[in-house]
């Protein structure tokens, strides 16, 4: 995976934003699908394991992109000196473990 990181961007391939934005996109329908779930009066119990589904797929996506951030925006912003980065990664990680 090919990236050029700065601390105001990300490029990331062209493979990984089109995996991404896939994932995005199905999500998208799941909570479309919710939502009409919960306009139909489905049992709350489904609705509730659709909602775990959401959960999942959307960790599976910050998963990814934290991985891809580590493995080449921060890498290069510590080598340019920046360690910095170390920090806002710790502040990052911290809020997505709450």
């Amino acid at each position: 995976m090919e990236h050029t990181c700065h601390p105001e961007a990300a490029h990331h391939s062209p493979q990984a934003k089109k995996n991404m934005i896939s994932r995005l996109s199905r999500i998208e329908g799941q909570i479309r699908g919710i939502s009409r779930m919960i306009d139909n009066d489905v049992y709350c119990d489904d609705v509730l394991h659709q909602f775990m589904a959401v959960d999942a797929a959307l960790k599976g996506v910050k998963n990814q992109l934290l991985e891809a951030h580590m493995k080449s925006c921060v890498v290069e912003q510590i080598r340019d000196g920046r360690d910095e980065v170390i920090d806002e990664l710790l502040v990052t990680i911290k809020k997505m473990t709450k």
